[in-house]
């Protein structure tokens, strides 16, 4: 499932994104204050995303969880599009902007992604908001303005740092993608990465009997390079997409250090 950012009214989507005072809150001139608000709104959409997935969300779910109807949430927000892009963009905010650079740029970058890893995890319907069209929220800003410092510290040229920016987002969202959707797998379908890799391993053993002549190096490759046998405690797919983030991000670090020292 995916989803695309800005399909609501730019104008109304773009001022409830940056909260401009005219229009992001209705204000009555009399009356009690009102009890619903477009953060309240928000918070509730982020919380049925997180409880139940994105194809959970909906106008009426989420007025349900306030004690509302959906129509009630139309004078705050025009639509699911519209909250969409504010449930993301507030859901960013959680990121941290403050990296201590005083180690260095690389070690500042690692943490970087260890935290927007984290946060991919506790989020996963934010991988579902496709970066083909951003929202291009306050937090969506911030968070890139952070990496973007980060980087800056290499002293290379924007050009370079530009299509680094992208490849460490990229490379980030889809690691974590490879955890959310196996544990997406295992709900949905009631069988484990374990279960599953075991039955059909099995089964092509039987129909595959020469697969190892056939396929030496993936042999040799899944031999030699198999992660050390764990307790058990955190699923197989999960395991192999941290140490393949862990290596993959040293491996992209490496090639950065490598374009400074070029550059120098």
């Amino acid at each position: 499932m995916v989803l695309f950012a800005g399909q609501g009214d730019a104008r109304r989507s773009m001022s409830l994104l940056w909260r401009a005072e005219a229009s992001a809150e209705p204000r009555p001139t009399r009356g009690p204050k009102p009890a619903l608000s477009v953060d309240a709104i928000v918070d509730a959409g982020i919380a049925v995303a997180d409880a139940d997935g994105m194809a959970a969300l909906s106008m009426r779910a989420v007025g349900e969880s306030l004690g509302r109807t959906a129509m009630a949430l139309y004078t705050y927000v025009p639509s699911k599009s519209e909250l969409v892009d504010l449930m993301y963009d507030r859901a960013l905010a959680e990121l941290p902007t403050d990296y201590d650079l005083t180690p260095g740029w690389r070690a500042a970058v690692t943490s970087w992604a260890e935290d927007t890893w984290e946060f991919y995890l506790r989020h996963p319907w934010v991988l579902q908001v496709s970066q083909a069209r951003p929202v291009l929220g306050p937090n969506e800003y911030r968070s890139l303005e952070t990496l973007v410092r980060l980087l800056y510290a290499t002293e290379l040229h924007s050009a370079v740092l530009r299509r680094i920016v992208g490849a460490l987002f990229h490379f980030v969202r889809g690691a974590a993608r490879t955890v959310t959707e196996s544990r997406l797998a295992a709900a949905m379908t009631g069988v484990t990465d374990e279960e599953w890799w075991q039955s059909r391993s099995t089964v092509l053993g039987e129909v595959v009997p020469d697969f190892p002549h056939r396929f030496p190096l993936l042999v040799r490759l899944e031999t030699e390079g198999a992660s050390p046998d764990a307790d058990g405690s955190v699923p197989y797919m999960e395991r192999e997409a941290k140490t393949t983030f862990e290596v993959g991000l040293a491996v992209l670090l490496d090639g950065i250090e490598t374009t400074v020292r070029k550059n120098r």
